[in-house]
This record gives C-alpha cells, sequence and structure tokens, in this order.
C-alpha cells in the first residue's frame, strides 16, 4: 500500500506517480486540470494487491476515476489488473491498439476476452500512431500502435543520429511487445516518453537514420530496463535528463540498458522502483534513488511533479529524498 501523504511535496502543474507493481507497469498521469490517465494496471492475482496500490496513488493525487486507462499491449504485467481495478474505480475510456496478436495459448485468450469484457462497459479508443489522446491541459500524442509507427518526424525532430553509426538494425519482432502504444506527453515545455514494451527493431526505425521524436526530459525506461529494449541509437536520440525505472528486483533493469543510459551524454539520475539483483551494485543507482531495496518490499513509489516551463521534481517515498531539476 502507498503511504506518508503528509510527506508528499505541494501540488504542482503536472503530478505522475510510478508505481510499484514488482516489475509490471502501473503509470498514473494526473493533468492540472484534474483528469487522469493510467498507463497500464499491473499484475491479476496476489490479493488485488496491483489494484490497491494504483488506488492509493490515485486517492493522493484526489483521482476518483480514471479517465483513460491505456494498455499499452496485452502481456499479464500490463493488462492483468484490469479487473480488480475496474471493481474500485470507475474507468471511462479504454484506449488500446485493438485486439491480442498472441493467441497461442488459452491462458492469453482468456487474458484478453477479460480485459475486452470491462472495455466493452466504457468507452474504447483505438488508437493509431499520430491520435492525440484528449486529455485537458496535456497534449498525448501516439508515437506508436500495433506495430505501426509515426511517418514523419515531430516538429523540431529529424535531425541525422550519430548514435546510429555502425548499429545494425535489429531483427524484426512479431510479439505483443512489438505492438506496444507509445506515447510522448508534453506539458508546456516539459515532455516525458512513455513507449511501453516497444523493443529495438521499432525503436530503430524511430531513432535512425534521423531523430524522429527529438529531445525528453524525462525517459520512462522500456520494458523495465530489459536488453530487449533501450538501445543505445533510441536512448541517445531521446537526450533524457532524467530515467524512470519500472524494474522488479528480478524483472527488468539489465547491466547493459544500465550502461546505456549510465554512457548517454546529458542524463543526470535513474531512479528505479526497485534495486535490480542480477544487475549489481556496480550499475544499480546510488540507494537514494530507488524506492525499493529488499526483495520482498512494501510497494514504495516515485512521484514527479512538473512545471509548464519544464521545471520537475522527483520524489521518493521510501526515504522522502526529493530532487529538483531547473527548466532547459
Amino acid at each position: 500500500m502507498l503511504a506518508c501523504a503528509a510527506a508528499l511535496p505541494a501540488a504542482r502543474n503536472l503530478e505522475i506517480f510510478s508505481i510499484d507493481v514488482e516489475g509490471g507497469q502501473a503509470t498514473l498521469f494526473i493533468s492540472p486540470g484534474g483528469e487522469s490517465m493510467l498507463v497500464d494496471t499491473g499484475w491479476a492475482g496476489f490479493n488485488k494487491r496491483d489494484a490497491d496500490r494504483i488506488v492509493a496513488a490515485a486517492k493522493l493525487g484526489s483521482v476518483k476515476k480514471i479517465d483513460y486507462l491505456v494498455t499499452t499491449h496485452f502481456h499479464p504485467d500490463h493488462v492483468g489488473g484490469v479487473q480488480q481495478l475496474a471493481s474500485k474505480m470507475p474507468i471511462v475510456n479504454f484506449v488500446d491498439h485493438g485486439v491480442s496478436t498472441e493467441t497461442g495459448d488459452k491462458a492469453s485468450i482468456v487474458r484478453f476476452n477479460e480485459y475486452s469484457a470491462f472495455r466493452d462497459k466504457g468507452k474504447h479508443i483505438l488508437v493509431k500512431p499520430g491520435d492525440t489522446i484528449p486529455i485537458k491541459g496535456l497534449d498525448v500524442k501516439v508515437l506508436s500502435s500495433n506495430g505501426e509507427l509515426i511517418s514523419t518526424p515531430l516538429p523540431g525532430a529529424g535531425q541525422p543520429n550519430p548514435a546510429c553509426q555502425g548499429f545494425a538494425r535489429p531483427a524484426p519482432d512479431a510479439t505483443e511487445d512489438a505492438r506496444s502504444v507509445g506515447v510522448l506527453i508534453t506539458y508546456g515545455s516539459f515532455r516525458i516518453i512513455d513507449m511501453g514494451d516497444l523493443t529495438k527493431e521499432k525503436e530503430y526505425q524511430l531513432a535512425c537514420p534521423v531523430n524522429q521524436i527529438g529531445p525528453v526530459d524525462v525517459y520512462l525506461v522500456s520494458q523495465h530496463g530489459s536488453d530487449q529494449s533501450g538501445s543505445a541509437p533510441f536512448v541517445r536520440a531521446l537526450q533524457p535528463r532524467v530515467a524512470i525505472m519500472n524494474n522488479g528486483a528480478r524483472k527488468g533493469g539489465s547491466a547493459a540498458v544500465f550502461q546505456t543510459l549510465h554512457g548517454t551524454a546529458g542524463l543526470m539520475d535513474v531512479w528505479q522502483l526497485h534495486y535490480a539483483i542480477g544487475a549489481g551494485k556496480d550499475n544499480n543507482s546510488n540507494d537514494t534513488f530507488i524506492a525499493n531495496l529488499e526483495e520482498v518490499c512494501e510497494g514504495k513509489w516515485i512521484k514527479l511533479a512538473a512545471e509548464k516551463d519544464g521545471s520537475f521534481q522527483v520524489f521518493n517515498s521510501r526515504n522522502k529524498f526529493e530532487k529538483a531539476y531547473a527548466k532547459k
């Protein structure tokens, strides 16, 4: 459960909670006007653990309903918690890429059918690259969906990417990961990107030979820091100042991704939901920037609060540490 509401920084313009769902994803965006967008719902089961943590974060942000639920793709660590969350708070709009493409086993079929049954009770928004999710006060641009990508550079992007040199195009990936809905959220001068579990071959198309996205302030590390994503050309095209990794103790957080992040010019800090056991002390961030240090944890979270001028603060609920980042 989330705790320590009294220790939270005062409310700013845009609030983002990176919620610990033990190696899945659940990221809650709260717009200046109070509308909410939740990206993924974590796992099912575990005595409604992930749904409870999402509801607790929503309460801290004075959110009583999820206005837009963005399901990046239909893997259990991203879509599993929908049914349990829907039993605890209303979900108005269901945003996704359509249907699951992994239908080779009964579990996948059951999982998607459960999700689609809840989706049918609300409003379904099928998104394509270039679409905008209409959250008041924010510009939420869809960059990838169902294996397709934006076809032209975003305004201000389009420059050659020197990090592509010597980097071979990865092999195509036909899994659900490669069909992830990826979004760029812009609030004034502040930009944060969340590409779900989008894999390296799709990243390559967005970053090489030209950078189609442009720089961001914050990169929500793709696929929990697994080395199936987070390629050097992509990360270096983004030029993030801060990275936030929604890894688990033993899921994601690969040494290779840490090394890419730490080798990216201009990156100041990597914040983590968990200490990544497999990556070792040399690759993990300083404990100050990690929300959960022990494998058996209490679900501590990370909160980002952004101002319209591009400045932002990041807060660790475990140790109450906060760091401010000035506008560019």
